[in-house]
C-alpha cells in the first residue's frame, strides 16, 4: 500500500508536470529535441532527375525495366531513459525543495513529456550501485509507476557512482535514446564512461543545485556530515578564508563538469532548488529546436 503522504506528492507533481507538458512551448519544441531512432523503409518509387543513386532498388528495377529508388522515412517513436541519481546528498534542500523532490519533478516533466507523444519511458535508479532499473514503456500508467519508483525508493547505500548507471544505460538501451543524466554530480571519475554513453547516446546532463552548495553561511562552528561517506567533520564558519574556499572548490568542481559536457558536445542545464526549474528546461529544449532547424 502506497503511503498517503508519497500518494499525495504523486498526484501533485502528476498534475503539476502533466499540466507543464501539455504547454504549449514545450510539447511544440519536443518533436524537434527528441528526435527519431532512425530511416525506416516506406515504398518504392519510380527514379526521378536528382534521386540519391545510392537509393536505388536494383531487385525491383531489374523486375520493371525501370530504375526505383527506395523511400525511407523518420522513425518518431523514441526511447527516453531517465538516469536519476538516488545517493544521500541529494537528500539535502535549504530552500523550496531538496534535491532529490528537484530531480523527480524535472525526471517527471520529461516521463510525461514524452508519454504525451507516445514515446517509451524507461528508468535506472543508482547510488554507487545501480539500486533499481524499470524497463522503457509506453502509457500514463507507467508513466506514474516511474515517478512512485522516484518518490519513494529508499536507497541501500549513499554514495555516488555515475559510472555504473551510465554502463546500465548502455546495456539496457540497445539502441540510440535520449537520456536524461539528473544528479548533483558530487562525484569523479565517471569522465570515460560519460564519453563511451555519449557516443552511443544522446545524452542530457541535468545538474542540480542548492544554494548551500555553493556558500557556507556564517554560524560560528558548525559540524558537516558528509551525507555519501557518513564522516562529520568540524569547520568556524565565522571565518572567511574557510567560506571562501568551500565556494571556490564547489566552484572549480561544477566549472570542471560543464567543461566536459561542453567538450563531448553534450547538451545540459542547471536546475535550482530555490527557483523554478520550468524555466532552464524550457531554455534546453528551444536550444535544441532552433539548432535542429538549421
Amino acid at each position: 500500500m502506497i503511503p498517503k503522504e508519497l500518494l499525495a506528492a504523486l498526484r501533485k507533481i502528476q498534475i503539476t508536470t502533466n499540466r507543464l507538458a501539455n504547454e504549449q512551448q514545450l510539447a511544440g519544441n519536443y518533436t524537434s529535441v527528441i528526435k527519431g531512432q532512425g530511416l525506416a523503409f516506406s515504398e518504392v518509387r519510380l527514379y526521378q532527375h536528382g534521386d540519391d543513386v545510392r537509393t536505388i532498388d536494383w531487385n525491383v528495377s531489374a523486375r520493371m525495366n525501370e530504375p526505383y529508388v527506395k523511400v525511407f522515412i523518420e522513425e518518431r517513436e523514441m526511447t527516453v531513459m531517465l538516469l536519476v541519481d538516488l545517493s544521500h546528498s541529494q537528500k539535502f534542500g535549504t530552500r523550496g525543495m531538496t534535491k532529490s523532490r528537484l530531480a523527480a519533478e524535472v525526471s517527471a516533466l520529461c516521463a510525461f513529456s514524452a508519454i504525451r507523444h507516445g514515446d517509451r519511458v524507461g528508468l535506472v535508479l543508482g547510488t554507487d550501485h545501480v539500486e533499481k532499473i524499470v524497463p522503457p514503456k509506453k502509457g500514463q500508467k507507467h508513466g506514474m509507476r516511474v515517478l512512485r519508483e522516484i518518490l519513494g525508493s529508499e536507497p541501500t547505500r549513499g554514495g555516488t557512482d555515475l559510472s555504473a548507471t551510465l554502463e546500465t544505460l548502455m546495456h539496457v538501451a540497445r539502441r540510440r535514446s535520449v537520456a536524461f543524466l539528473v544528479s548533483d554530480f558530487f562525484t569523479q571519475g565517471f569522465e570515460r564512461t560519460l564519453a563511451l554513453a555519449a557516443a552511443k547516446h544522446d545524452l542530457i546532463p541535468i545538474l542540480l543545485v542548492d544554494p548551500r552548495d555553493e556558500e557556507l553561511p556564517d554560524v560560528g562552528l558548525a559540524s558537516f556530515e558528509d551525507f555519501e561517506t557518513g564522516q562529520t567533520v568540524v569547520v568556524d564558519t565565522s571565518e572567511r578564508s574557510v567560506r571562501e574556499y568551500y565556494a571556490q572548490s564547489m566552484r572549480q568542481a561544477r566549472a570542471a563538469h560543464v567543461r566536459t559536457f561542453r567538450k563531448l558536445g553534450l547538451d545540459h542545464c542547471v536546475v535550482r532548488t530555490d527557483q523554478p526549474y520550468v524555466g532552464p528546461l524550457r531554455s534546453l529544449f528551444a536550444q535544441r529546436a532552433r539548432r535542429a532547424h538549421r
